[in-house]
């Protein structure tokens, strides 16, 4: 999402760091292409000039004009202003009060508020909760059949709601539901509009004050750029919401709403919809996400996944076998699953440091169809096969070609890069990263 504007800031500050000396003239000129940058970005053009002020002021400072790294300084400030700019600190759900515990799903039509609902679900069980959930959306008979599929899906009750029933008498007969299921949460996925009306409001505000809301979430499709600012102040102007939840952060989006949210309503973003699956909700991290657009990438987010991915039993069982050097080839399909399941892989290495910088290079491509046609290779081998690859003579690898739906020739090209891995590691176990760089560098 915010590869246009990483690679325009990066421009910017390499300019800056160009001169051994800033001057008031190199300050100016490099804030007005911050600024372009911003816009281009789709930033509110408000929350754009009073950035641009702040960094001004900060970078003109004594404590940056002075120091012996003054374009270092400035990417610090630049840092620490958009942090401050979209809220510093994640903010999480305001979960209080007697239980079940509502919560106030809020949005237009087609932002995604419905799908966020089975989101929200799958996070609050994560955390050890119950959700119940409630679909208030009358007028659409596609969303109360789609809320219910994801009940099915996720084996979470649904209230039973009709087209034709009262939206207020919905929520608050599903509390004594929810009580009798044993829930704790009501997750309240309300109507929607193609663009806000006063009757919408009359009638969000009518469920607010009948269920009493714990937090209130605006769901916005980050899609719309300003729009979705837009939307989210009249939103809270009518509720007082408790927070946005952006919606499509995986899209072609210029990244606008997310710089720009914060400072216009002052509530703050806390989640992020970063795909289609059930589990790509994520807590939106503001210093992490200034990070990665500074081209510093977002390790601590890495590491998350990781944990969340990586079963620990099965890393132990790993790390014997590779100290044993008995990494097979089931262990390599096992590995390469893993991975998988942290998400794309591209996105996994743009969380690492500098990597936006390959991402630009001529020739670089992270195609994971690669994966799934090693995944398809091994999966066509024998167990003994997959054990000992040095059985796979010719016709062995035919026959596994044809399986697999793969050519001899990759698989040729797989079983070399498996050895390759093979020797690191034997690097690695017997001389730890001393070991690996003697094997990778050419002297």
């Amino acid at each position: 999402m915010f590869d246009n504007l990483s690679n325009r800031l990066d421009a910017v500050f390499k300019k800056l760091k160009g001169h051994g000396k800033l001057t008031e003239k190199n300050v100016e000129e490099g804030m007005r292409e911050v600024r372009m940058a911003l816009l281009e970005a789709d930033v509110h053009y408000k929350v754009a000039k009073q950035f641009i002020a702040d960094v001004k002021t900060r970078a003109l400072g004594q404590e940056v004009m002075k120091s012996l790294t003054p374009g270092q300084q400035v990417v610090k400030i630049v840092n620490d202003e958009l942090r401050a700019l979209m809220g510093s600190a994640n903010e999480e759900l305001e979960l209080s009060g007697p239980t079940p515990i509502p919560l106030m799903l809020v949005g237009l039509q087609g932002s995604g508020k419905t799908t966020t609902a089975g989101k929200l679900a799958v996070l609050l069980r994560k955390k050890g909760r119950t959700p119940y959930l409630v679909p208030a959306d009358v007028y659409r008979p596609a969303a109360i059949d789609q809320l219910q599929k994801l009940g099915r899906e996720l084996s979470a009750p649904v209230y039973p709601s009709e087209t034709g029933m009262d939206p207020v008498t919905i929520c608050r007969e599903a509390r004594t539901a929810a009580q009798k299921e044993g829930c704790d949460t009501l997750l309240i996925d309300t109507a929607g509009r193609l663009h806000v009306d006063q009757e919408l409001m009359d009638e969000l505000i009518r469920i607010k004050s009948a269920v009493q809301p714990s937090d209130i979430l605006l769901a916005a499709d980050a899609m719309t750029g300003q729009d979705a600012v837009n939307i989210a102040k009249s939103f809270d102007d009518a509720l007082d919401i408790g927070g946005v939840i952006l919606t499509k952060m995986d899209g072609d989006a210029r990244g606008g709403a997310a710089l720009s949210i914060k400072a216009v309503t002052g509530k703050p973003i806390k989640f992020m919809g970063v795909g289609e699956k059930l589990n790509d909700l994520e807590p939106f991290h503001p210093d992490r996400l200034a990070s990665s657009i500074l081209g510093m990438g977002d390790v601590l987010s890495f590491i998350e996944k990781a944990q969340e991915g990586v079963d620990e039993e099965k890393a132990a069982e790993l790390e014997k076998k590779i100290r044993k050097s008995q990494f097979t080839l089931e262990d390599f399909r096992d590995q390469m699953v893993q991975v998988r399941k942290m998400g794309p892989l591209e996105d996994l290495l743009g969380m690492i440091p500098g990597f936006g910088k390959f991402k630009s290079m001529k020739g670089f491509n992270v195609d994971e169809r690669e994966l799934v046609k090693i995944e398809a290779i091994i999966n066509s081998m024998t167990p003994d096969e997959r054990r000992n690859h040095a059985i796979l003579n010719g016709s062995r690898r035919r026959r596994i070609a044809k399986g697999s739906g793969a050519t001899v020739q990759d698989i040729n090209r797989m079983l070399k890069n498996y050895s390759q891995v093979m020797k690191m590691v034997k690097k690695m176990s017997k001389g730890g990263m001393r070991g690996l760089g003697k094997g990778m560098l050419p002297f």
